[in-house]
C-alpha cells in the first residue's frame, strides 16, 4: 500500500502545489486532522484564520482514509496541523511527505520522548496525548511557537491565544483532580474499548485497561474477551466505559460476560476518546469533552460494587 497510493498522492498533489498561487499571510487557512488538534489551534489563532477539522465527530482516526475532499483541503492549506505519534494511521506518511514543500506541524513532535508512554520495548507510542492537559499544553505551545516564527505578524495574537487556553487547560485539570480523589483505591480501574487512556490513568491515578490496544486497527478475539471479563470479576471493577468512535458492540460482549460470572458491573457511559462531540454542544471542545469524560468517570467508579443479592 504505502509503495504504490502513496506516491501516487504525493505527486497528486505536488502537481496541485506547483499550479497554485503563492501563499499570502492574509486568509490564512490552517487544516488539522482530528477534533482535538482542530479544537486546540481554533483556541491559539487570532480571527480571520480559517480552522478546518479534517475529521469530525465520532471518526476513528486510527481507521481513517483520507477521501478526495481531504486531498483538496490540504493542497489548499498554508499550514497542516495533524496530532503525529501514528495516530492518524495510514495517512501519516502522506502528511509526513507533505512536509517537503508545505509548512506541517506534529504535535507529538513538541514532547520529549520521555514523557510519551510506549509499549512492546518503545516499539508502540500512545498517541493519545491530549488526555494529560500538561503534556497537551507543552505540544499546543509547541504549534504556537511554529506558527509565530512562521508568521511574525501574529505572534502576539498567537501568544495571547495561547496563554488563555493554557490557563483553561491547568484549571480543568486541578478541577479533574477534585471530581476523581474520592474513588476508593480498590475501585480506580478504568475499562474501556481500546487504550487510549494511559496518559488520563497516569496523570490521574488510575490503572486503566482496554479490550483492544493503543489503535483500534488491532484486533481482538474470543479469548480477550474472557481474559477482561476474568480480571473486571476478580478485581471487582464497578463500572466499564464504551467510546464515541469506537462501535459498542465489544464493550457490550465485555459486559455480557460479566453478569453471566454473577458480577452486576454497569455501563458507566460514553466516553469521547478519539474524536469529540458534535458542533454545538458542549462536547465539541477538548475541555467540554475532558469535563464529561471525568464526570462519567467518578460517577460510574463510585458505584457500589457488591453483589445483587
Amino acid at each position: 500500500m504505502k509503495k504504490t497510493i502513496l506516491p501516487f498522492l504525493a505527486s497528486l498533489l505536488l502537481i496541485w502545489q506547483c499550479q497554485q498561487p503563492p501563499v499570502k499571510k492574509e486568509g490564512l487557512t490552517i487544516v488539522c486532522t482530528t477534533s482535538m488538534v482542530a479544537d486546540a489551534v481554533q483556541a491559539i489563532v487570532p480571527k480571520g484564520v480559517t480552522v478546518i477539522a479534517l475529521m469530525g465527530p465520532g471518526i476513528d482516526p486510527h481507521l481513517y482514509k483520507a477521501t478526495q475532499g481531504d486531498l483538496e483541503r490540504i493542497q489548499k492549506a498554508d499550514v497542516i496541523v495533524y496530532n503525529g505519534l501514528h495516530l492518524e494511521g495510514k495517512m501519516s506518511d502522506i502528511l509526513e511527505g507533505l512536509s517537503a514543500y508545505k509548512t506541517v506541524l506534529a504535535l507529538g513532535e513538541f514532547i520529549p520522548a520521555s514523557a510519551l508512554i510506549s509499549y512492546g520495548n518503545a516499539e508502540q507510542i500512545d498517541p493519545h496525548i491530549w488526555f494529560d492537559l500538561s503534556l497537551w499544553s507543552t505540544a499546543v505551545g509547541g504549534v504556537k511557537d511554529a506558527l509565530g516564527a512562521k508568521y511574525p505578524d501574529l505572534k502576539d495574537d498567537l501568544d495571547a491565544g495561547f496563554f488563555d487556553f493554557e490557563q483553561d487547560l491547568l484549571a480543568t485539570h486541578n478541577w479533574a483532580v477534585m471530581q476523581l480523589q474520592n474513588i476508593p483505591k480498590n475501585q480506580r480501574v478504568l475499562v474501556t474499548a481500546h487504550d487510549a487512556f494511559g496518559y488520563f490513568g497516569r496523570a490521574y491515578d488510575l490503572q486503566v485497561r482496554g479490550l483492544q490496544g493503543i489503535s483500534t486497527a488491532s484486533e481482538y478475539g474470543l479469548q480477550d474477551i474472557t481474559n477482561l471479563v476474568d480480571f473486571i470479576v476478580s478485581n471487582k471493577v464497578p463500572a466499564v466505559y464504551v467510546e464515541s468512535s469506537v462501535p459498542k458492540k465489544s464493550v457490550e460482549a465485555v459486559l455480557a460476560g460479566c453478569r453471566a460470572k454473577g458480577h452486576p458491573v454497569i455501563l458507566g457511559g460514553q466516553l469521547y476518546s478519539d474524536a469529540l462531540g458534535k458542533a454545538g454542544t458542549e462536547t465539541a471542545t477538548l475541555i467540554g469533552a475532558f469535563k464529561a469524560n471525568v464526570t462519567a468517570i467518578a460517577t460510574g467508579l463510585m458505584h457500589p460494587t457488591n453483589p445483587a443479592q
